[in-house]
């Protein structure tokens, strides 16, 4: 058994103060790392099953052995380690706006840090996804104008529940068409939100896309012993 807890990084953002912390949690066994904005969680370890499951339906059917994917959210990195499991991805960016989440990967400090940054295929960038998703240039410095079989999106709670105002703009009609110059045809756009689906939102996404649809991701919740519900948004262009 590990230490009961220990916090193994902390600093203050524009956003706020950002914490790792790594706790024992005796009653199932295991080391839990959590990610909290303040005293907001904003991810932990014991609860990935719909990370997880954004890359994978998002990749489901998309053809071809070098695809390029974009993932928005760093995060402890399950999305992105999701992504290269599919033999089919020939590179990934993950673009992150903290600074220092990059870091921990860099140095170790959660789990799959090193497989993600030991991994040839993926880049993690520091940046703004919202503001590189509205720019003409896009998500790649070193190919302006580069569009992507796939780009997936892990950052707010929600489309109603964001952890900054300005991202806003990004959940209505014109935020999603800039996004929509950034995919190749027949690309997919995956989103994560912790809430059941919106149909005002599913709604925005079909009058952009060719095909959108909401896909509830049901799991067990072992602290408070009783089924959990989030929701993965998918868009083809």
């Amino acid at each position: 058994m590990s230490l009961r807890f220990e916090e193994l990084d902390y600093c203050q953002t524009p956003i706020g103060a950002l914490s790792l912390r790594r706790r024992w949690e005796f009653k199932l066994g295991v080391d839990v790392f959590e990610i909290k904005l303040g005293d907001e969680y904003l991810m932990s370890s014991l609860f990935t099953q719909s990370e997880i499951a954004l890359a994978r339906l998002a990749l489901d059917g998309l053809a071809g052995d070098e695809l390029n994917v974009v993932v928005g959210g760093l995060g402890l990195g399950f999305t992105a380690n999701a992504v290269l499991q599919n033999l089919g991805v020939g590179s990934l960016i993950v673009v992150e706006a903290l600074e220092a989440i990059i870091g921990w990967h860099a140095r170790g400090l959660v789990p799959l840090g090193t497989v993600l940054t030991g991994d040839p295929r993926c880049r993690l960038v520091h940046g703004d996804f919202f503001a590189l998703a509205a720019s003409v240039e896009g998500f790649d410095s070193r190919t302006p104008g580069r569009r992507f079989r796939a780009i997936l999106v892990d950052i707010d709670h929600s489309p109603g529940s964001l952890l900054d105002p300005r991202h806003a703009s990004f959940y209505q009609t014109e935020g999603l068409q800039q996004l929509a110059t950034k995919l190749c045809d027949g690309g997919v756009f995956g989103l994560w939100s912790n809430e059941l689906p919106d149909d005002a939102f599913l709604a925005r996404l079909r009058r952009v896309f060719a095909k959108a649809r909401a896909e509830p991701v049901t799991f067990h919740n072992p602290l408070q012993d009783r089924p959990f519900t989030q929701t993965i948004y998918l868009a083809q262009k």
